[in-house]
C-alpha cells in the first residue's frame, strides 16, 4: 500500500474517515470478538499508529470488551445504520484499525497477516502466504 490517504467511512454516511499514511498491519483478526462481529470467521483490518493518524467525522457509538488478550477494545460502530468502522486500543491509545470492508476502496486492502490464528475456523480459508501469530501482535 502506498503512503497515501484512505478514506472510508458506514454504509449510510453518517460517519466518515480518512487515514493518512501508510498502515503499519494489513490484517484478518482470528479472535471470538471479531469473528462474533463480523459473523463470519474474521475481521479484516488496516491498523494505523499515531494521535490523529485517522480523522473522523460523524459521531460513533462504541462498546468495549476485553480482547482476547485481556486488553480492552473499543467497537465503534455508525448509531444509525450499524456498519462497524474502527477499533480503539485503551492501552495503546495511539492505535486505530479500520475494518477493510468500510473503505471507499476496499481493493486497496492487500493483507500480510493472520492474528489469534489458534483460534481459526477450519471453514475459514486463509491464504497459507500469509504471516500467522498464534495471538495477537505484541504489545
Amino acid at each position: 500500500m502506498s503512503d497515501t490517504s484512505l478514506t472510508g467511512g458506514c454504509a449510510c454516511g453518517a460517519l466518515r474517515y480518512t487515514a493518512a499514511g501508510a498502515p503499519v498491519a494489513a490484517l484478518h483478526c482470528q479472535c471470538r470478538h471479531c469473528r462474533m462481529r463480523s459473523g463470519t470467521g474474521h475481521s479484516s483490518y488496516l491498523v494505523f499508529a499515531g494521535e490523529g493518524a485517522v480523522r473522523l467525522t460523524g459521531t460513533p457509538r462504541t462498546w468495549r470488551v476485553a480482547g482476547d488478550s485481556g486488553a480492552e477494545k473499543i467497537h465503534a460502530f455508525c448509531p444509525t445504520c450499524g456498519t462497524p468502522t474502527h477499533v480503539h486500543f485503551a492501552a495503546q491509545p495511539g492505535i486505530t484499525a479500520v475494518h477493510a470492508g468500510s473503505l471507499d476502496a476496499p481493493e486497496a486492502f492487500r493483507p500480510t497477516l493472520r492474528t489469534y490464528a489458534v483460534r481459526a475456523m477450519e471453514w475459514d480459508w486463509q491464504d497459507p502466504a500469509l504471516s500467522a501469530l498464534p495471538e495477537g501482535p505484541p504489545g
